[in-house]
């Protein structure tokens, strides 16, 4: 008889369940600052996004698609765990993004 696996021990094998974490910490989009998706006003958020994209030295692309790009990655990863008031502030910081860089 084949021994089972429990999903607890199949996730181990694989590299557990914070692969996201991961590679926000060592991708080679930008290098970000502590606690930046945690502030409570976009335009914060934005403008900390624009600092650190223009200061990263591991990012491949122009700022502000590295600095998009990982808000979107952020905002898509935490799916259906963010609450609706701070999906909207989120979206708002898209906004606050586009407008710092003129994409508006």
């Amino acid at each position: 008889m084949a021994k089972r696996t429990t999903g607890k021990q199949r996730r181990s094998k694989r590299g557990g369940r914070r692969w996201s974490q991961h590679v926000t910490e060592t991708s080679d989009a930008l290098t970000l600052e502590e606690g930046v998706f945690k502030n409570d006003s976009p335009k914060a958020i934005a403008r900390s996004l624009r600092r650190s994209a223009e200061q990263s030295h591991r990012r491949k692309s122009e700022p502000y698609r590295s600095a998009m790009s990982m808000l979107v990655f952020y905002i898509n990863r935490a799916g259906k765990g963010l609450s609706k008031t701070r999906r909207a502030k989120l979206e708002k910081a898209k906004h606050e993004l586009r407008a710092l860089y003129g994409k508006d």
